[in-house]
């Protein structure tokens, strides 16, 4: 038995439990790498004045966006490629591999201009206060023109990931996380004898950490990936290839940049009402993402085991990898939800809270965490739809849960001019989309004729 038939064969054979741990891990750790350097970057801005805290909330959703563009065209690239590979059409994986390097130099110039002509817009867009928006202006404007290292790193990771060549990635963003974390505080409030440059520093930290990890994302594929051959005479790109990478990648753009969407207009909605709740908002995505991110990372060691097993046409260990990653996601849920009505005031604390902001977002945090109870299990089934080829119901629910009902709900509690009547809408949208996913899982499992 060959190396690949024994590693295509533990997707159907190994004790799902185990497998899906194994597959998981690794790239839940990654998840909560990222997750923890989201944090400590708002942590080391709020000591600056909440304004700063505001500023970064509100450039969040184009930073957000960004993330949409590259992960998404990673994704296209990362499907094609492995295909490519499996089928032993090494050509086209190259072909492939090359491109992509084409693509992150394109999406780099398309945000470069976004950086340039469209980032004051976009934050005057969501509030008048003329501190915040000159604060967010600097940052952004830095982060998107800069955004060369964020589309480099999370490209060149994709093409390690499809080659099998994971273990790197943690490597990479670990790496990238920790010199954004050293060099924060450093240039924000001006410590070695540099000048403080607060938002400014920030962006140049945030920017400095994605240039590192992409070379070292380069150096690795370089080096350690054999599967594939750079060559720049290779990197123009056929009306074939791109139409194979963004079949996939729109889809995956789209669902990433429905919570942009979302953001901006809830920002918008608490604007009227006060920035400190901004500010508050951006602490939640913040410190939600800690407890969200290791799901995702379960995401991906789930989705080939249900594709696999889909494809061998093996129900029952499609429905054990299901219940099992729902039962882990709920679990992890279960947990944040407890952290956050137990521990509010404690979280936002970290953030150089004031008063006002305690008050604020105590309940904020209290209220919206009941969504975690049903929100693991939503996130798992959008997945599930994904791996066997239901991507409209992933897309579906994803629009429902975050934009299509959640904004509109939330815009109409905000008519009975209470604060905490907006954070309803979090566990409201959440409640309505499990019961979506229930009936689209139902719906998947009894069309399966095996």
């Amino acid at each position: 038995m060959s190396a690949v038939e024994t590693k295509e064969n533990k997707m159907g054979v190994m004790p799902i439990n185990h497998l899906l741990l194994s597959m998981s891990l690794p790239m839940m750790i990654a998840m909560l790498v990222q997750a923890l350097y989201n944090i400590v970057d708002s942590i080391f801005v709020a000591q600056i004045n909440e304004n700063a805290l505001s500023a970064v909330s509100l450039a969040f959703p184009m930073q957000n966006f960004m993330i949409a563009v590259a992960t998404g065209t990673g994704v296209g690239i990362n499907a094609l490629l492995s295909k490519s590979l499996g089928a032993k059409r090494i050509q086209i994986a190259n072909k492939t591999a090359n491109v992509s390097l084409f693509l992150t130099i394109a999406n780099w110039l398309v945000f470069l201009l976004v950086g340039w002509i469209l980032v004051r817009p976009f934050l005057a867009g969501q509030t008048d206060v003329a501190e915040i928006i000159d604060y967010g202006t600097t940052y952004l404007r830095v982060c998107c023109m800069a955004s060369l290292g964020i589309f480099s790193e999370i490209m060149l990771e994709r093409l390690l990931q499809a080659t099998g060549c994971t273990i790197y990635t943690l490597i990479t963003q670990g790496v990238g996380a920790i010199v954004n974390i050293i060099l924060d505080p450093i240039l924000i409030f001006g410590l070695l004898g540099l000048p403080r440059l607060e938002l400014l520093g920030a962006a140049l930290a945030t920017v400095s950490g994605q240039f590192v990890a992409a070379g070292l994302a380069l150096y690795f594929n370089l080096r350690k990936n054999h599967e594939i051959k750079f060559n720049y005479k290779n990197m123009i790109p056929t009306k074939w290839v791109l139409d194979q990478v963004y079949r996939v990648a729109i889809p995956s753009i789209l669902m990433v940049s429905i919570g942009s969407v979302m953001m901006f207009f809830i920002n918008r909605i608490l604007a009227v009402f006060t920035t400190t709740a901004i500010a508050v908002f951006g602490v939640y995505f913040k410190l939600q993402s800690f407890i969200f991110m290791p799901i995702f990372g379960m995401n991906n060691g789930m989705v080939p085991i249900v594709a696999y097993n889909y494809g061998a046409r093996k129900r029952e260990r499609i429905i054990q990898t299901i219940r099992c990653a729902a039962l882990y996601a709920s679990f992890i849920m279960l947990a944040g939800f407890l952290v956050f009505q137990i521990f509010p005031s404690h979280l936002l604390h970290w953030f150089e809270a004031s008063d006002v902001m305690i008050d604020i977002g105590v309940p904020a945090l209290r209220i919206i965490s009941f969504s975690f109870l049903v929100a693991g299990f939503n996130i798992i089934c959008a997945s599930v739809y994904q791996a066997l080829g239901n991507g409209v119901y992933s897309l579906t629910v994803s629009a429902i849960r975050q934009l299509i009902l959640l904004v509109p709900v939330a815009y109409l509690l905000s008519y009975f001019q209470v604060l905490d009547y907006i954070w309803l809408a979090f566990p409201i949208s959440e409640v309505c989309g499990s019961l979506l996913c229930i009936f689209f899982l139902r719906k998947i499992l009894k069309k399966m004729d095996f």
